[in-house]
């Protein structure tokens, strides 16, 4: 399976999800790749569009490579690989300090992306979180730690693409997980693309205005319950 652009991608993956559309779910970009593909998703289930931001930590020397990640919110969640960590020899005090430096991206993002708004509640909703596609899972995995923090009645992962340990890796942390296609030879993710171009702040500001302007009103039965 190959994907022309992430639009296309969105449109396949909501094909996938339409038994969630009567959910009334929430969905989740990760930003940046993800939110094409989210904002598809979202549009085609007629459901409100939000962020779930989340930074690889990179190891010294090697920033591609990931001994953890971090996403900041109202439930912070750090995921670390001891063995990556263990194998590139990192001492936690750079962890520290990788973990101090992401975190000012992510509010450097919280910024841009979400000016003088709150993020939406997920207690109680089925949430569906979406990426443009997985590698190791390091990055999502501390995303989707830190939606389940937030209590949401369903949780379900959807990407285009995954490699198949990945994937098997992921279930656990969902109740549901959807994924197109999942090759055993897996590269990168940008080999099932063929436009996978940088998605840009600018990019991910005008879809989620876009998706703003449209967003559906939430049914009063399906509102999360006050705290």
């Amino acid at each position: 399976m190959h994907f022309a652009n992430r639009q296309e991608a969105g449109r396949k993956l909501a094909e996938a999800l339409g038994r969630y559309r009567d959910a009334h779910p929430v969905v989740l970009g990760v930003p940046r790749g993800g939110v094409p593909v989210a904002c598809e998703v979202a549009r085609h289930l007629a459901a409100p569009l939000d962020l779930v931001i989340v930074r690889k930590l990179g190891a010294p020397e090697q920033p591609e490579l990931a001994i953890g990640a971090l996403v900041d919110g109202d439930h912070p969640e750090e995921v670390l690989n001891p063995d990556v960590i263990a194998l590139a020899r990192v001492p936690r005090g750079y962890v520290e300090r990788e973990a101090a430096r992401q975190l000012v991206e992510i509010r450097r993002r919280e910024a841009l992306y979400r000016p003088g708004s709150a993020p939406l509640q997920l207690r109680g909703r089925t949430v569906i979180v979406v990426d443009d596609g997985i590698a190791t899972g390091a990055s999502i995995r501390a995303a989707l730690r830190a939606v389940r923090r937030a209590a949401p009645e369903r949780l379900v992962l959807a990407v285009p693409v995954a490699p198949p340990d990945t994937v098997a890796s992921l279930r656990a942390e969902v109740d549901d997980l959807v994924c197109l296609h999942s090759p055993e030879d897996f590269y990168a993710v940008g080999q099932f693309y063929d436009d996978f171009s940088q998605t840009t702040d600018d990019d991910v500001v005008r879809l989620l205005k876009a998706a703003r302007r449209t967003a559906p009103t939430v049914p009063a039965d399906t509102a999360p319950p006050a705290h």
